[in-house]
């Protein structure tokens, strides 16, 4: 694990973050109050490729004050298509070590840990506990429980996301919620369909980017405390055609996770 050397945010909103976040701050909803709340907040963005790279880059851009960013993978040249965090300089480096790097160039105002060995469950729930806002980046089915799961034991919301083909999926899980459902509600393990990859069967570059964003966005609202987030809906993203769709997602009585207390 290497830790970002630039100082931490100054959460006096004075300075240059002031000037960088100020379109921001103008926003009625937001305002300082909300954009201290962001530049407090502690995020843990788990995956730092597709979904990973403009969620983190946003995150960071919004005045996030820290980001704990785990991938145990390195850069490829067949991720720089849609892996926007990353550069051509980059491959063979480290992905999070990567990230830490592209948001040092962006704004000093944002500390980053990488964390850079394969987190476990174990290691999971300790990450976790540690962190605001949960965003699952990642690519496969037993990475998604585990970080459902450690999630949903420290009662820390976690904003889930999805990209294949030219398709998305996002939703955010509120263990605080009595009626949020987590992921084992919605996505079965046994479920072969479940684990689809794009390394499989391919990703549209642009729809890593569009989910990505999204999750960012959700997690600030939470982080700042305002709106309302995909809780309890699924929104489907279809940019074959651009449509939008979304479903009501609830408790399942036979998950593993939470069912007995549906």
């Amino acid at each position: 694990m290497i830790k970002n050397s630039t100082k931490p945010v100054d959460f006096t909103m004075n300075g240059d973050l002031r000037e960088r976040v100020s379109r921001q701050m103008l926003l009625r909803e937001l305002g300082e109050e909300g954009q201290k709340a962001i530049s407090q907040a502690h995020f843990l963005v788990i995956g730092a490729g597709g979904l990973g790279s403009p969620a983190i880059m946003y995150l960071a851009a919004a005045g996030a004050g820290r980001i704990t960013v785990v991938d145990s993978d390195t850069v490829s040249t067949s991720n720089l298509s849609r892996q926007i965090l990353h550069c051509t300089s980059a491959v063979g480096l480290n992905k999070a070590v990567s990230a830490l790097e592209a948001v040092a160039r962006l704004t000093p105002h944002c500390v980053v840990t990488p964390v850079t060995d394969y987190a476990d469950s174990i290691r999971l729930k300790t990450l976790v506990k540690k962190a605001d806002v949960i965003l699952d980046c990642t690519d496969n089915l037993a990475t998604r429980i585990a970080v459902s799961r450690a999630a949903r034991e420290a009662g820390k919301p976690l904003v889930f996301a999805s990209a294949v083909r030219f398709t998305g999926q996002l939703t955010v899980f509120d263990p605080t919620n009595p009626a949020s459902p987590c992921f084992e509600c919605i996505f079965e393990e046994d479920d072969a369909s479940n684990d689809v990859k794009a390394a499989d069967v391919g990703v549209f570059s642009a729809v890593t980017g569009i989910i990505g964003t999204m999750q960012a966005c959700e997690a600030l609202k939470i982080a700042a405390g305002i709106g309302s987030t995909l809780c309890g809906q699924l929104l489907f993203v279809d940019a074959l055609s651009m449509r939008f769709d979304t479903i009501k997602v609830g408790r399942r009585r036979r998950c593993p996770t939470c069912g007995q207390l549906a």
